[in-house]
C-alpha cells in the first residue's frame, strides 16, 4: 500500500499557507491581512513557522495516513 498522506499535505498546506494569498500574518498595516497578494521577509518566516509545525502535527504526532489503492 502507498501512503500518500506525505505528498498531499505539505501539497495543502503550502497553497493555503503561501503568503498574501488568502492571508498574510504579519501584515503591513495589521497583524493579519486577507488576499492583499504581498510578502515581506518577516511573513515569509512566520508562514514557514506555521508549515513546518501543521506539517508535523498532521504526519507524525497524529499520523494520518491516506491508503489509495484496492
Amino acid at each position: 500500500m502507498q501512503d500518500w498522506a506525505g505528498v498531499f499535505i505539505p501539497l495543502v498546506l503550502f497553497i493555503l499557507l503561501s503568503p498574501g494569498l488568502l492571508f498574510q500574518i504579519p501584515g503591513k498595516c495589521r497583524i493579519i491581512e486577507f488576499g492583499n497578494f504581498h510578502t515581506s521577509a518577516i511573513s515569509i518566516i512566520v508562514h514557514a513557522i506555521l508549515f513546518f509545525s501543521l506539517a508535523a502535527i498532521f504526519l507524525v504526532a497524529i499520523g494520518v495516513q491516506m491508503n489509495l489503492g484496492p
